[in-house]
Formats: C-alpha cells, sequence, structure tokens
C-alpha cells in the first residue's frame, strides 16, 4: 500500500518573483541560469525558463491540430534556485526605505526593488 503524500499549505514565496533571473542550485538542472515564469504559491514551486524540460504527448484536437510531442518547463522547488544579483547569486533580504517595504541582496546590500 502506498503512504500519501500530506497536502502542503500555501508555502508564503515572498523573496522570488515572477520575471526574476535565478540560478538553480540543485537538481539535474544545477548551475544552470533562466528567467521566472510562474509561481505557484501553493504549492510552493516554480517555474524557470528552459529549465527542467518535460517532454508531453498531446493528442491532436483544435488549438493543435497535428498534436505531437511537446517539450515544456517543468515545475521545481523554490527552495532549489537563488536570485541573480549582477550575475552573481545571493540571498535576498528585506528592509524599509523611505516607509516602504523592498528587497535587498545580502551579498552588496543593494537594493533590487
Amino acid at each position: 500500500m502506498a503512504i500519501m503524500k500530506k497536502p502542503r499549505t500555501a508555502v508564503k514565496i515572498r523573496k522570488i518573483k515572477k520575471g526574476d533571473m535565478v540560478k538553480i542550485i540543485a537538481g539535474k538542472d544545477k548551475d544552470k541560469e533562466g528567467r521566472v515564469i510562474a509561481i505557484n504559491r501553493k504549492t510552493g514551486r516554480i517555474l524557470v525558463e528552459g529549465i527542467n524540460m518535460l517532454t508531453k504527448h498531446t493528442k491532436p484536437s483544435m488549438t493543435n491540430q497535428q498534436g505531437g510531442i511537446v517539450h515544456q518547463e517543468g515545475p521545481i522547488d523554490v527552495s532549489n534556485v537563488m536570485y541573480l544579483h549582477k550575475g552573481k547569486p545571493t540571498r535576498i533580504g528585506f528592509k524599509f526605505e523611505n516607509g516602504k517595504k523592498v528587497r535587498y541582496a545580502k551579498s552588496t546590500g543593494e537594493i533590487i526593488d
């Protein structure tokens, strides 16, 4: 009998945002870099452009007349990526600047956004 995993509760993904450049730090695509396409806050996983490519077989349909094999990105856990600041991976912190909460690179202390 298979052991069922307990579903995860919503994960707080505050440090990585859509459009950020990230470096993969674990898994089969380790040391590759890409841009974040989408974030799933419910499962704590993200889609990174060109990373964790999966092969999907599709049936012919109205939108895809031909059908066939499609290559697409698969989700990876947010803990396996690190933010890239000026080409170097860095941790991200938060601080208040002029009464507004901003992200900053912990390696250089520079404000990200």
